[in-house]
């Protein structure tokens, strides 16, 4: 039994790495002719292959799902075209067996998938972001095309660009008072952290004075080489600020989110993107359940090329579902928990529905 187990879960291995091969061959080579568009005389095209290969993993990470779904179909589904499936019931060997060999190589990927989305892809996508946005320009003025936005009571900072070790590159402050009267504005090529403090360098600032309902009757300029800036932002949730939600860490995330909740601010679009993090093994497992109970089912003398076509329709339903019930959680207010384990219920419940029928 042992021998047969790992001859099914390495059938299935197998075919799994194969699909999330091809996927992410695809997907790096449509973000490359993504980014070709914006090449210009400081970001060439070294940069742009520097980018994808940084953003890889993130993207790994991102299609193992999917991945596994096609490539349980494929793997499974050439067993059951070579009557080997038949001849393992015929012999005893029950579906639950089955599923069990399947799911312990996918349990190994699973373990890998998130420590690749812990601990390889959010500083793999950091230094990607802040070397593109470094290469495209970012010390002279505000960039309206790169850069964040952060805000911190009524101050209001875009950052061109967030460099390790606490280097920010073209700072921009906008000081608000209650009224929404823009106090003053400042502009810092550089910000440095050191003993828990940062350094603006090359700092100018504009003073607006003697504001009323209209515009300020007057204006004051002063230029200062070096100015402390006191403000509770650490690089540590500067590297999270950075990066969308998606490529973030689940223990980024949580302190964000906790950060954003202190400061008043939405914290919905990271508590989806928690949930999503948090919940994708188990994403992983009922469609992996779902494609070994199609191999038992309607799919079971199917050709490969409709299984690989089943594969993907099922694939891009579950992934248009979530992308529906998300967005849809942070505009009616329900909970992104209930967003994200909607789509994986019904693919687990069709799985053991099915597989009850085979069986």
């Amino acid at each position: 039994m042992v021998k047969l187990d790992r001859y099914i879960g390495s059938s299935v291995l197998v075919a799994i790495l194969a699909v999330l091969g091809i996927i992410l061959g695809l997907a790096s080579l449509f973000a490359f002719i993504d980014e070709v568009g914006n090449v210009s005389d400081t970001y060439t095209v070294t940069n742009v292959l520097s980018y994808v290969a940084l953003t890889a993993p993130r993207r790994l990470y991102d299609m193992m799902p999917m991945a596994a779904l096609i490539g349980c179909l494929i793997g499974l589904g050439s067993l059951a075209s070579n009557s080997e499936l038949t001849i393992m019931r015929a012999a005893g060997v029950s579906i639950g067996r089955i599923v069990w060999a399947v799911m312990k190589p996918m349990l190994l990927l699973m373990v890998v998938s998130v420590l690749i989305g812990e601990y390889v892809a959010p500083p793999a996508e950091s230094t990607a972001q802040a070397n593109r946005a470094l290469a495209q320009g970012s010390g002279d003025a505000q960039s309206s095309k790169h850069g964040l936005w952060h805000r911190q009571g009524e101050e209001f900072i875009h950052i061109n660009a967030v460099q390790p070790g606490g280097l920010l590159i073209g700072v921009t402050r906008y000081h608000f008072d209650k009224e929404r009267h823009l106090l003053s504005s400042s502009f810092a090529k550089r910000a440095q952290y050191a003993d828990e403090k940062w350094q603006l360098s090359e700092v100018s600032t504009t003073y607006f004075r003697d504001i009323g309902k209209g515009a300020a009757s007057s204006t004051e300029v002063i230029n200062v080489p070096t100015e402390q800036w006191d403000i509770s932002l650490k690089p540590e949730l500067l590297n999270t600020v950075v990066m969308i939600p998606e490529s973030l860490p689940i223990s980024g995330l949580w302190g964000y989110i906790h950060y954003l909740k202190d400061q008043g601010l939405n914290n919905g679009r990271y508590w989806l993107a928690f949930w999503v993090k948090v919940l994708q093994p188990v994403v992983t497992a009922a469609l992996v359940l779902m494609a070994i109970s199609f191999i038992f089912g309607p799919l079971r003398s199917v050709t490969l090329g409709q299984r690989v076509f089943t594969g993907v329709l099922v694939g891009f339903t579950f992934r248009i579902a979530q992308d529906l019930l998300g967005p849809s959680s942070l505009v009616f207010g329900f909970s992104p928990l209930f967003a994200v384990l909607v789509p994986t219920a019904i693919c687990a419940v069709a799985g053991f529905w099915l597989l009850r029928r085979a069986g």
